[in-house]
């Protein structure tokens, strides 16, 4: 739990970061290229992007180590992070309800940690991983072809995508029960990973930039928490304490619902004029 929750600040932080940078390298001339090269050329931004690679480092140890529900709920709290350090680095001023929301979050997940149990011992079947893949497979379509779709709906079908995507990743690292090269040539979910995050990525990208922030990101909230927390208790065999099962449950709704209530935080905001 303390590395889905490392996971969480990692990811939370850097948000704000390359938000930071983005913002200082979007001074310049240029198209997204040079945009891109300008960042880059940002501390910031490296940091940020150093934070992710460490984040996904303690999100796979998390993963390893407890049900995915717990982790799923964890990674939805970055949000809460994104809130908190937003608000200290971008001077973003958060409504008495969106601290409370930040409380709630917290309360959330120390359910689930007092709640949880081991990650389950069942093994994936192939069947799984087949599915994982072409759910990976799947999302990827929709980013390529998701510039096409219109309507109000289209940022909460990304946002939704995305939380697939996500979700596939999570479920993925669960069932690459090996790291010899051979072994990952051959396993279908090591290319799920792979594919699921690379199409995730993309639909968050497409969902920010073409609808309301809110509403993306409560689709990805939804998308990378229910579907793999589900997949872990009934076919990976992911279980609570015994006598916990009510405070897990319990626990995951709260920490959700509070996530969702910090959802304008799925892209850091601009500093507030002061």
């Amino acid at each position: 739990m303390v590395c889905a929750l490392a996971a969480a600040v990692c990811f939370g932080t850097a948000t704000v970061l390359q938000a930071i940078a983005a913002r200082e390298a979007g001074t310049g001339g240029g198209g997204e290229a040079a945009l891109l090269l300008r960042a880059l050329r940002q501390w910031r931004y490296l940091a940020g992007l150093a934070l992710d690679g460490l984040g996904f480092l303690f999100q796979i140890a998390a993963l390893r180590s407890i049900p995915i529900y717990a982790v799923s709920a964890a990674l939805a709290s970055s949000l809460a992070v994104t809130a908190v350090v937003a608000a200290r680095l971008l001077r973003v001023r958060l409504s008495g309800m969106e601290w409370g929301a930040v409380g709630v979050v917290c309360v959330g997940l120390a359910m689930l940690g007092v709640a949880s149990g081991p990650e389950g011992e069942q093994e994936g079947s192939d069947v799984l991983k087949w599915a994982m893949l072409a759910t990976a497979v799947g999302m990827l379509v929709l980013a390529l072809l998701g510039g096409r779709l219109s309507g109000r709906l289209r940022a909460l079908v990304l946002g939704l995508g995305a939380g697939f995507g996500f979700g596939v990743v999570e479920v993925s690292v669960r069932l690459i029960d090996s790291l010899q090269l051979a072994d990952l040539l051959t396993n279908p979910a090591a290319y799920a990973l792979l594919i699921g995050g690379a199409a995730a990525f993309i639909l968050l990208t497409s969902a920010l930039q073409r609808g309301a922030v809110t509403t993306a990101t409560a689709g990805l909230v939804i998308g990378e928490t229910i579907g793999p927390a589900a997949i872990g208790v009934i076919w990976l065999g992911d279980r609570t304490r015994e006598g916990f099962t009510w405070l897990a449950v319990l626990g995951f709704a709260v920490a959700v619902a509070g996530a969702l209530a910090l959802a304008r935080f799925g892209e850091a905001p601009v500093a507030e004029e002061a």
